[in-house]
């Protein structure tokens, strides 16, 4: 019996809301210390907490980068049902600590225990998705397109409600909340969902998934220390970079070799979903870039207190869901989706670049205009690349294909947090040697003034360095063939979820 046919269409439905809500609480998580980033720094470490700031997010990404090969294998050992129940427990426990949190290293550390459910909150409930999708629905990329357009919503309005438990409450609440909204979960999916205790057992290749850890845990440390803790050429830098080529090296050979792969090379020999890996691995990267400097710039540059910054995301958030809509219904009426991702990568590349021309004096109604037009951008690419790369895959290998792209995309938000936080430290220390970001409060005068403009400076190298990174996947969007290319294509008729 198929999974769908174990559940009513009301349940379904209901089964689609809870999975919605889990992503929404996943990428908000991530997302949301954007906008508490000042007031976590001055009450925990208000001198070096700023440089530290990153890593708020790197940390939860990171962690949830390290596990999402394993999540798509443990629903076909366990059930997604229970996976998705321990992802949900997890999350909660790395909440409350989170939230009780005395010291940086704390939260930090705290962070990446949340990333652990984190990360299976958002590549399981793709699973669970598949599974409730009922006997008349074509396609498996609906739900796909779906969630990607929430988790988009997510990243836009994580740090508006970040402002908003900050300025009227604590920043810890941003953490709390999660308790309540995360047992309404628990308790939905417990009684609710429906679906096969498990769907076969087969070996779990722990060795890669290890390795895939390694590489990514190495990579993030290599672009996070790197002129900052650490000179480029120094000793710790140079073995941090071997280990992760290393573990690179190790990943590729045992996925050739094992099994049961956790991420199988065969995927890549498929056009459409190497490039889809790609693509979304760089909007990854230039989302979390782009949307926690904006935060940034409002507060420091311009002195905009939290919740009022967070507002500006809105346009944004609005720009995203009104085209990404707009777009899923086009698609859904034949239009080519590689059509839409290289317009998205072009208008969201235009944004990014008008936003590195800002000043310490720009018009701030200019900036809502930029944002709103980085959402159009964004509402292009996001979600479109799940279904491209669920349509592009085999019909037994769509589990791994789905995990697949939430391991690129959560990977460069890693790495662009980390490494764009690096361009940051190093653009600001050139023009204000020796001054960290938090003495800049401290300043008054011409030292202020001058200060800003080079913190001014920096984050226009970010965006600026956004948008390049977004015309490299304009390039990669460009190479899609036309979704009927010979060899391109999945199978028409695919299991609700594949091994």
């Amino acid at each position: 019996m198929a999974p769908a046919a174990l559940m009513t269409p009301a349940q379904r439905k209901l089964g689609m809301l809870i999975c919605l809500v889990t992503i929404v609480l996943a990428v908000l998580d991530m997302n949301i210390v954007s906008a508490a980033g000042v007031p976590i720094v001055r009450e925990l470490d208000p001198v070096h907490g700023v440089d530290r700031l990153p890593w708020l997010v790197s940390a939860f990404a990171l962690a949830a980068t390290a596990l999402l090969p394993l999540y798509g294998k443990l629903c076909d050992l366990y059930g997604a049902k229970r996976v998705l129940l321990g992802a949900v427990g997890t999350f909660l426990l790395g909440s409350g600590l989170c939230g009780a949190a005395q010291s940086m290293d704390q939260l930090i550390a705290f962070r990446a225990v949340q990333g652990i459910g984190g990360g299976g909150l958002m590549s399981v409930t793709m699973v669970v998705m598949a599974h409730l999708k009922g006997p008349e629905e074509e396609g498996g990329g609906k739900g796909g397109a779906v969630g990607g357009i929430v988790a988009g919503l997510g990243m836009a309005i994580g740090p508006l409600i970040g402002a908003l438990f900050t300025d009227h409450l604590s920043w810890r609440w941003i953490f709390y909340v999660n308790l309540p909204l995360g047992l309404l979960v628990v308790a939905g999916a417990a009684l609710v969902l429906k679906l096969p205790a498990s769907a076969g057992r087969r070996g779990l290749d722990f060795l890669g998934a290890a390795l895939a850890a390694a590489f990514a845990t190495t990579l993030l440390l290599v672009t996070e220390w790197g002129g900052k803790e650490y000179a480029w050429t120094s000793p710790q830098l140079l073995g941090l970079a071997a280990v992760a080529l290393l573990s690179l090296v190790l990943f590729l050979w045992r996925q050739a070799t094992a099994a049961e792969p956790v991420l199988p090379l065969s995927l890549f020999r498929i056009r459409a979903v190497r490039l889809g890996f790609a693509i979304q691995g760089l909007v990854g990267v230039a989302m979390t870039g782009s949307i926690m400097y904006v935060m940034m710039y409002l507060q420091i540059a311009r002195g905009v207190a939290p919740t009022s910054a967070s507002l500006y995301l809105i346009p944004m958030a609005a720009g995203m869901t009104a085209v990404g809509l707009l777009v899923g219904k086009l698609t859904g009426r034949g239009h080519a989706p590689q059509t839409f991702l290289a317009a998205g990568a072009g208008v969201a590349a235009l944004a990014l670049l008008l936003l590195g021309l800002s000043g310490p004096a720009t018009a701030l109604w200019l900036v809502l205009a930029e944002l709103a037009l980085l959402g159009c951008g964004l509402g292009q690419l996001i979600g479109q690349l799940v279904m491209l790369v669920q349509d592009a895959a085999p019909a037994h290998q769509l589990g791994v294909a789905t995990t697949g792209v939430r391991f690129f995309q959560t990977l460069g938000s890693a790495l662009g947090a980390a490494v764009f936080g690096t361009v940051l430290a190093r653009v600001y220390g050139a023009g204000e040697p020796g001054r960290t970001l938090g003495a800049v409060r401290t300043l008054s005068g011409a030292a202020r003034e001058h200060a800003l403009g080079s913190f001014t400076d920096a984050v226009d190298v970010v965006f600026l360095s956004a948008g390049g990174v977004l015309g490299l996947a304009l390039l990669l969007a460009l190479r899609l063939r036309a979704a009927g290319s010979a060899g391109e294509r999945a199978e028409e008729e695919r299991p609700v979820l594949a091994a």
